[in-house]
């Protein structure tokens, strides 16, 4: 039986979290080894975001418009 890959957050999904992480962390009210693991868990969906932001901004990079103004999917070579 194959196993399924665990389902990844969205970009928002894992924005909340992050968020949700930075207010727990500023209030102070969790142990050292929480803060630790709620760090290390902040920074991979840091990382996350970055990446999913960066893509964006490659697509959007690629977003032009053709002869009748038409938006359009270019090619990295053909701009």
């Amino acid at each position: 039986m194959l196993k399924k890959e665990p389902k990844k957050p969205t970009f928002e999904q894992s924005l909340r979290r992050l968020e949700e992480i930075v207010n727990q962390l500023e209030q102070g009210d969790v142990t050292l080894e929480e803060s630790i693991k709620m760090y290390e868990e902040g920074m991979l969906l840091s990382k996350a975001c970055i990446e999913k932001l960066t893509q964006a901004e490659l697509k959007l990079k690629k977003l032009g418009k053709d002869m009748q103004g038409n938006f359009q999917l270019f090619d990295q070579e053909s701009k």
